[in-house]
């Protein structure tokens, strides 16, 4: 399995839930789900730091041929729709630091460090090979890597923005990351657009979604008890249209398995979402504004109980997730694939669920809640 934190996936993780166990099973037994999920992690593993090396000779380029980066920053933070995201400082100083190579691989190494990256990787390539198999048709490796890449490094640049929004890590490098943001945008529109106008349409529609997720997340950490259901489920834009619209795209665009690969992705990302909030609460000893655990909390005032119920939230989200699997043709050769990634996704949650209730620091989280929301 593959995720930030190695902890997460191994033997002694996989055997304290119910889905990892399963996992460890279909290891033992090596089903087509587990021995088609092996090697396109085996496969990527070996690509990663290749498309990395790629993402970091683009950035560089584009920042050292961009005699306007203040012009650059502005149209980027007008387009996102957050002026959070303009660097205050001495855009030239940062310039001249980032056009360092190794310190500009220090910062791209460290926002390619996130779940949604190392998780999705391995999976764009099974299913943009599935696609091809299915529609009987090749694509050029120089097509088929601009496609994938493209979209890794737009979900890579969710990271960045939020940690800038959050202010919850590498605090000493925002400035830095605030400047990046805008090439890292054209980077993947410049790549995704190698894949067509239809490929390249669904992402401009996607990116839309995911920016008003995003301008929503920020609303409601302004205004922590405007909350509800309904901003809550327009906040998880954010993850739905990005992994939604990446899904799409590994089919270029093209029904059937467009809209089921949408359905699959956009679902489980969400799933993962909740997950992350878990693992984010216990690693900062705070719930996270917005999210599922501090919406119910506050609703129920139960601390406990919310994350309980952010487990049954994600619990639906993968249900909907595998609604995708019995969509899919008879003769797709990746759906045992689909079945198997699924069951990391809920073994990922039920794992860093195991962890808080481990762990139990619900007074923290309550004194956290009550600095914002007096219950």
């Amino acid at each position: 399995m593959s995720s930030k934190d190695e902890v997460t996936f191994s033997k002694e993780a996989l055997i304290s839930t119910q889905s990892g166990k399963e996992i460890l099973k279909q290891a033992l037994m090596r089903s087509k789900g587990y021995k088609q999920f092996e090697k396109y992690k085996q496969k990527t593993e070996g690509e990663f730091c290749a498309f990395a090396k790629r993402f970091i000779e683009s950035l560089y380029l584009q920042i050292i041929s961009d005699n306007e980066p203040l012009t650059t920053m502005t149209k980027f933070t007008n387009e996102v729709g957050s002026e959070e995201l303009l660097l205050q400082g001495n855009i030239s100083n940062v310039k001249s630091k980032l056009s360092d190579p190794k310190i500009l691989e220090d910062r791209v190494k460290r926002i390619l460090n996130s779940n949604f990256v190392k998780m999705t990787f391995p999976v764009f390539n099974a299913l943009i090979d599935g696609a091809c198999e299915y529609f009987d048709e090749e694509i050029l490796p120089e097509k088929r890597n601009a496609v994938v890449d493209g979209h890794i490094i737009a979900i890579d640049l969710s990271e960045p923005m939020d940690r800038i929004v959050d202010k919850d890590e590498d605090l000493e490098f925002l400035d830095d990351y605030k400047f990046l943001c805008p090439y890292i945008l054209q980077i993947a529109r410049k790549k995704i657009a190698e894949g067509g106008d239809s490929v390249s349409s669904a992402f401009e529609e996607g990116f839309k979604e995911a920016r008003l997720g995003q301008y929503i997340d920020l609303r409601l950490k302004m205004q922590p008890t405007s909350i509800n259901d309904e901003l809550m489920v327009g906040c998880y834009k954010k993850y739905r249209a990005v992994m939604g619209t990446a899904g799409r795209n590994m089919a270029l665009n093209r029904r059937p398995l467009s809209d089921i690969f949408h359905l699959g992705m956009a679902k489980a990302g969400e799933c993962v979402g909740c997950g992350n909030e878990i693992e984010d609460a216990i690693k900062n000893g705070a719930i996270k504004i917005p999210s599922w655990p501090f919406y119910f909390a506050i609703n129920t005032k139960d601390v406990k109980r919310a994350f309980e119920l952010t487990m049954k939230k994600s619990e639906l989200y993968l249900e909907e997730a595998r609604l995708a699997v019995s969509m899919l043709p008879q003769d797709f050769q990746m759906r045992e694939f689909l079945e198997f990634l699924f069951l990391t996704v809920s073994h990922y949650n039920q794992y860093w669920f195991n962890v808080l209730n481990m762990h139990a620091p619900f007074d923290a989280f309550r004194k956290n809640i009550n600095k914002v929301a007096a219950w």
